[in-house]
């Protein structure tokens, strides 16, 4: 399942840079020495699977954008899912900006009305803080009066922060078949698992396509900062040649997991009861991980009754069948699994000669 991106912006508004931090792995002060775009470069990004971005990274340059709306304008604006317009907040070109992005409005009406229209009001570390939110309502009024009829939503963006991660991590989240799904069952897990909040990412990006949250959390911008220190981690494993696969952190207050899930995907499961072991969560993810890779393969008969299930499943805590365990369950699983260890221990000690 290809969909098509376009990303556009004036030359230097920030667009190429974001999508390598994005989608190979540079890091913000590498991107110093990526050149300008020439034309349009073509990438394909597969996600999740059978979900492949067919991203359209366009030049900026003024004789670049002329030909975008006069000789390439059917190419470039035919069959578009999703357009992402970047504008560099400190432009001195404001007025022309707006020109072009009207242009594309203009030609996306004429070729894919259905696309679904993002802003990124970029470079915003650039501004003073106490002004960031002053400025980024004015251009987002600006921008949604500017769209109509279309629909556009508006993000603030930075490559030296988490907002990065926010703004794609809402974008990819609309193009992400079965997501609802997806949802629906992470709530059914969380609630049999009885975690606080379990998250998903796609592995990898690192961005976060879907979660639960069973209570409230006073740090709306935490999944993002989870997305960029977890991936600046795993970068940092893959220079010294090692493979990051899991990670528990554990302290008074909480226990949090991040494993391997899917083949496309790491969950991430957070308990506020740090007493919990850690193999008891551990088993919970691996039985649920067969179950999740049915979700993420739209065309299989086991993924149409995984999707009916979780839809069954929503709003469920308990009851029904189920391959997840409780605590009292676990425990008890775990005391089983350790008996039994002793004992084939022992048999084999009394039956060796050689002990």
């Amino acid at each position: 399942m290809k969909k098509k991106v376009l990303l556009m912006g004036k030359s230097g508004s920030g667009k190429t840079s974001m999508r390598s931090i994005i989608f190979a792995n540079y890091i913000a002060r590498d991107t110093r020495r990526l050149g300008a775009t020439i034309d349009v470069e073509h990438s394909h990004v597969r996600f999740l699977g059978n979900l492949v971005l067919n991203l359209w990274d366009c030049g900026g340059q003024e004789s670049f954008m002329e030909q975008y709306f006069a000789s390439q304008k059917d190419n470039i604006f035919r069959n578009v899912e999703v357009l992402i317009y970047v504008f560099d907040v400190e432009s001195r070109e404001l007025d022309k900006d707006m020109h072009y992005y009207q242009s594309c409005l203009e030609a996306i009406l004429q070729n894919s009305p259905d696309a679904k229209i993002f802003c990124l009001v970029h470079k915003m570390d650039l501004v003073a803080e106490e002004q960031r939110d002053i400025i980024f309502k004015e251009r987002e009024e600006d921008l949604k009066r500017l769209s109509k009829p279309l629909e556009c939503t508006a993000f603030r963006t930075s490559i030296w922060d988490e907002t990065l991660y926010r703004a794609w991590s809402s974008i990819v989240y609309q193009l992400i078949p079965n997501v609802k799904a997806l949802e629906h069952s992470l709530y059914y897990f969380a609630n049999v698992v009885d975690a606080d909040e379990v998250l998903l990412f796609e592995r990898a990006t690192f961005l976060v396509i879907s979660h639960c949250q069973r209570k409230n959390h006073r740090d709306s911008h935490r999944f993002e900062k989870v997305s960029n220190i977890i991936k600046q981690f795993k970068l940092s494993c893959s220079k010294l040649g090692a493979k990051f696969s899991s990670m528990e952190v554990r302290n008074s207050i909480f226990a949090a997991f991040i494993d391997t899930f899917t083949s496309n995907t790491y969950v991430m499961v957070i308990m506020s009861d740090p007493s919990i072991p850690s193999e008891a969560t551990l088993i919970n993810i691996r039985n649920a991980r067969k179950y999740f890779e049915e979700l993420e393969n739209p065309n299989s008969m086991n993924a149409t009754n995984a999707i009916h299930s979780a839809h069954a499943a929503r709003g469920m805590a308990n009851g029904g069948p189920s391959h997840y365990y409780s605590h009292h369950q676990q425990h008890q699983q775990l005391q089983q699994q350790f008996l039994q260890q002793q004992q084939q221990q022992q048999y084999h000690n009394a039956n060796n000669p050689y002990h």
